[in-house]
């Protein structure tokens, strides 16, 4: 079973640069660098007030990437055209409203079956891999493998507030997901407050597992352990 990829997600450190203008931290180098320090991904999430990563910044990344470019986000037209530019490795196709501070729920792909079908075809004409953020609900599950998608990613910030105090009924519902999404012939991603606590346990018991999105906990983590010996340790909770 091979271990699942780690895609670093970078929006936090284009908040920081946002914060004070300039360019610095310089999002692109870190992007490199977190590369460079074994990452197996980039992550990036547009939103349309471009609060932390700008559409420049996307544009700018493609050139320069040696490892799988995942750009994640509503498909509104805007962003739509950005991918179609880009020709990322992945897009992760997300529910979220344009004032959402965060990802908070996975797609209703029953409800939007037939939208998410025509997305899915235009972005696999395009030679890209796609990917739904959805729940660990088996109805979900199911419809999303209607989309013709590539892949789920399930949305785990209930298991990461679950795994506090019960982690094998936190878990639960994502081995399931897992499993029925596999047996449909999707992969499995997954993603949102996962870190050096419940990670391991996530890999361990999903085999279906084969990559993980992490931005936030592993910024945090940089700022305290440092960049390159943050991703090194998450990398050895997914060995």
């Amino acid at each position: 079973m091979a271990n699942p990829k780690l895609s670093v997600n970078i929006n936090k450190i284009a908040t920081l640069r946002n914060a004070r203008g300039g360019n610095n931290p310089d999002v692109i180098q870190t992007a490199l660098d977190c590369e460079r320090f074994g990452a197996q991904g980039i992550t990036v999430h547009p939103r349309p007030d471009e609060r932390h990563i700008r559409y420049q910044d996307v544009l700018d990344l493609k050139p320069v990437l040696t490892t799988e470019f995942n750009i994640e986000g509503n498909p509104n037209d805007r962003f739509l055209e950005l991918v179609e530019t880009v020709r990322p490795a992945q897009c992760t196709l997300v529910p979220d409203a344009e004032d959402a501070i965060t990802s908070n729920a996975g797609w209703d792909t029953r409800k939007h079956l037939e939208y998410l079908r025509e997305i899915i075809a235009f972005l696999q004409e395009k030679g890209i891999r796609t990917s739904i953020f959805v729940d660990p609900v088996p109805e979900m599950v199911r419809y999303a493998a209607e989309t013709g998608t590539d892949r789920v990613e399930l949305y785990t910030e209930p298991y990461a507030k679950g795994y506090v105090t019960n982690p094998a009924e936190a878990i639960k519902p994502y081995l399931e997901a897992a499993r029925l999404g596999a047996s449909l012939g999707l992969e499995i991603n997954a993603g949102h407050d996962l870190d050096l606590n419940n990670l391991r346990y996530l890999r361990e018991n999903m085999p279906e597992l084969v990559e993980v999105s992490i931005g936030h906990a592993l910024i945090c983590d940089a700022l305290y352990l440092g960049l390159e010996n943050t991703i090194q340790l998450y990398l050895r909770q997914l060995v």
